[in-house]
């Protein structure tokens, strides 16, 4: 989709020729003597429009107006909840017509942080997965134009920072939602190198030999019983100074796991594709820093692989050696996820990070403590987690700090290895944090537990994009953001 913003009044919308227009309300819009406004007012004194977040009153064809279809949506008081409630009902109000271009005005003002919320919302409800259909009906929406009457620098910035988002959440989803068959550890690699082309970044892709060489038993363990070969995707964006510490993000990235040895139940197993969303949202990340080019540097690692029962796979019981040199006894192997990220966490430290944040769909305990809403966030520095709250405020894509209480790791001790891999089912999100937290020492530490929000079930399946929106708020707010590359495609606008 292309955007672009415009400064516009009410009484001027009559003049653009929208497949559908979009006219978000709250209770501080004026009302004013265009025919749009007397329309609204009517709605109101007869009861057919109120106040209420998602409230609708539509028209086709409304005299005066170039645009085919016209809806008005009410946001209530305007909040960033009910405003992107409102965008999400305006948008299935519109459902089943053909709709390639949009225009989406606010009657009353909107400050350029709720301008991002309502872009990236109505992204989201257009999405549509093609990739494996084979009689695929992409995304009709090709241009949205933005405005209202008050259009300053700061909202064009957002709206920057909003088209990028977009890309980059769009850019996760597409490889979370792909087929286990479709979305290989070298499918990954293949993606990582397309993204990577783009100025000021950089991939290298490292296999097997290149992982034994570097001592990484854990994550070997966990590849042995695949077919397909591991990668460990290494990924560069250098906006920063030479000098500048980076920013190290981490994803796990088990494009399928059956559970290993520790085989999960057949019942809903075709979600576990959703288990490289971790490594999903890395990728997402780099397309929009791509698009972006903020003045910071940021190392991408993604250790890929599937986990699978093979009969050379990783038994219960099994001890391995991880790269930092602790080794592990492997109780469950449906624990794999920190077992590959251990490994990587260990690999970090020769970037001297400013820090690291790891990524992954790791505890189903952590969906049983916060269930959809947020994720959950682990953190080993104060300030890191504080920064990494704030950008999930920022960009409504939430997380909730968790403990890490020395106590929660007395579960992982064994007689038959320095550590165990699982702590038993009582605060298993904490427990395996604290797995974790051991190979990450070095530096200002932070895990993301997305195992309850990178992905929906049900009728709504598919992957989310989260938390894209946060890691990119995050490291966008390390810097001040450069001008794009004269290469990059960017949205119209006029004033």
């Amino acid at each position: 989709m292309n955007f672009e913003i415009q400064k516009r009044s009410l009484a001027q919308l009559h003049r653009d020729a929208h497949d559908a227009l979009v006219v978000i309300w709250d209770q501080t819009s004026p009302l004013g003597q265009d025919p749009l406004s007397g329309w609204v007012h009517q709605a109101l004194k007869a009861g057919d429009f109120e106040h209420k977040t998602g409230s609708v009153l539509q028209s086709y064809g409304m005299p005066g107006l170039k645009a085919r279809r016209v809806v008005v949506v009410s946001c209530g008081d305007g909040k960033t909840a009910d405003l992107k409630a409102a965008v999400s009902a305006a948008w299935a109000s519109l459902k089943g017509a053909k709709i390639q271009r949009l225009g989406l005005h606010w009657a009353g003002n909107i400050d350029p942080g709720q301008l991002q919320h309502a872009v990236v919302t109505l992204a989201d409800a257009s999405y549509i997965y093609t990739t494996t259909l084979s009689k695929a009906k992409p995304r009709a929406l090709a241009q949205v134009s933005l405005s209202a009457a008050s259009v300053t620098a700061a909202h064009k910035q957002a709206l920057d920072l909003a088209q990028a988002t977009v890309a980059g959440i769009e850019t996760a989803k597409e490889w979370a939602n792909r087929p286990a068959n479709h979305a290989t550890p070298s499918d990954l690699a293949a993606a990582a190198r397309v993204i990577a082309k783009g100025p000021q970044l950089d991939c290298e892709v490292l296999g097997p030999k290149e992982v034994t060489k570097l001592g990484m038993g854990s994550f070997l363990a966990v590849a042995r019983g695949s077919a397909e070969p591991l990668r460990f995707i290494v990924m560069r964006y250098k906006g920063g100074k030479t000098q500048d510490a980076p920013v190290v993000l981490v994803g796990k990235g088990i494009t399928f796991d059956t559970g290993g040895i520790s085989m999960k139940p057949a019942a809903e197993m075709d979600e576990m594709k959703f288990d490289m969303s971790g490594a999903a949202s890395v990728l997402g990340v780099f397309k929009s820093l791509s698009l972006l080019r903020p003045q910071v540097n940021v190392v991408g690692l993604i250790p890929a692989t599937e986990n699978m029962p093979d009969g050379t796979a990783v038994k219960p019981g099994d001890v391995v050696s991880s790269m930092s040199g602790q080794t592990i006894e492997i109780l469950n192997t449906d624990a794999e996820g920190r077992l590959v990220l251990c490994d990587a966490l260990t690999y970090a430290e020769r970037f001297k990070p400013r820090a690291v944040v790891d990524i992954a769909t790791l505890t189903g305990a952590c969906v049983i403590a916060l269930g959809g809403v947020r994720s959950g966030l682990f953190a080993s520095d104060d300030q890191l987690a504080n920064d990494l709250q704030q950008a999930g405020e920022a960009s409504g894509d939430l997380c909730w700090r968790m403990p890490l209480d020395d106590d929660y790791a007395e579960g992982l001790k064994t007689k038959f290895a320095d550590v165990a891999n699982v702590a038993g089912r009582a605060a298993g999100s904490v427990t395996a944090a604290k797995f974790l937290q051991r190979f990450a020492k070095k530096y200002p530490w932070a895990h993301l537990d997305i195992a309850g929000t990178a992905w929906k079930s049900g009728a709504a399946k598919g992957a989310t994009g989260r938390p894209v929106g946060l890691l990119l708020s995050y490291v966008t707010s390390l810097a001040s953001v450069a001008k794009p590359a004269k290469a990059s495609p960017r949205p119209r606008r006029s004033a």
